[in-house]
């Protein structure tokens, strides 16, 4: 099974313009394969081209705003065909999960998409959390980790979950830890071949270089034949500002 999580920038300009950009996103993902991605800076332009042009898959999210359209989505999307959803639910990075606001010091609103799927073929259940943490507020990073981890653990149970998204943190950072604190275990160490590429490259901006930022975690027992960061081209175009993961897993 293949978990994913990708960053498709939720704006740009010129040829790298969201619109511009949407069939190197598509293109992307549809070689990828994934069976179920997360994805993050998705607005609502973004999620109807991704329905639009990939019709194998359903999804769960909603915008982060407003609880339905408005604001950025952080929704996992899984084959539908593949799959059977079981239960679904999102909830906010902050003091008051069950409503939309920002949390703590964020700068912006934070949510957390989740879907608890059956594997339909042999019966295997597991849970999808995705989401996107603050890039500024310190407190709002590490709470909102804590948050996620414990909020996985519960809805999950005793059966395995994958914990996307762009963390914002590299792996000596504290909410990075704070997820490992939390049961989870990051795939890109677990993983029999593995890789050590940065996840996040603006373009190659030498006011912004690039790091790990980007994350497939698990918990319950996973083995992790190989985790991986894309860098292909599209036409000779990097399809977003970062590079999407995935982790081939067993369960």
């Amino acid at each position: 099974m293949r978990i994913m999580s990708f960053n498709v920038l939720c704006g740009g300009a010129g040829i790298k313009d969201w619109p511009a950009r949407t069939p190197l996103v598509v293109r992307t993902i549809y070689n990828a394969d994934p069976d179920t991605f997360g994805v993050q800076e998705a607005h609502i332009g973004w999620m109807r081209a991704l329905c639009a042009c990939l019709p194998d898959y359903d999804y769960v999210g909603i915008g982060r705003n407003d609880g339905k359209e408005d604001g950025e989505f952080s929704a996992v999307f899984y084959k539908k065909d593949k799959f059977e959803l079981l239960d679904s639910g999102s909830f906010w990075l902050s003091e008051t999960p069950e409503k939309p606001g920002k949390g703590w010091d964020a700068a912006c609103i934070r949510i957390c998409s989740w879907a608890k799927l059956r594997e339909k073929e042999t019966g295997k259940t597991f849970t999808h959390l995705n989401t996107h943490l603050d890039h500024r507020g310190q407190t709002a990073m590490q709470k909102g980790a804590q948050l996620v981890a414990e909020r996985g653990k519960a809805i999950s149970g005793s059966d395995p979950a994958f914990f996307t998204g762009d963390f914002n943190v590299t792996p000596d950072s504290a909410p990075y830890q704070a997820v490992l604190a939390g049961g989870f275990k990051d795939c890109r160490r677990m993983a029999q071949e593995t890789d050590t590429d940065d996840t996040f490259h603006n373009y190659g901006r030498p006011d912004d270089p690039g790091c790990v930022i980007d994350y497939v975690f698990c918990k319950g027992n996973v083995s992790v034949q190989r985790f991986a960061v894309i860098r292909d081209r599209i036409d000779g175009m990097l399809p977003s500002d970062h590079y999407p993961v995935f982790a081939d897993v067993t369960f």
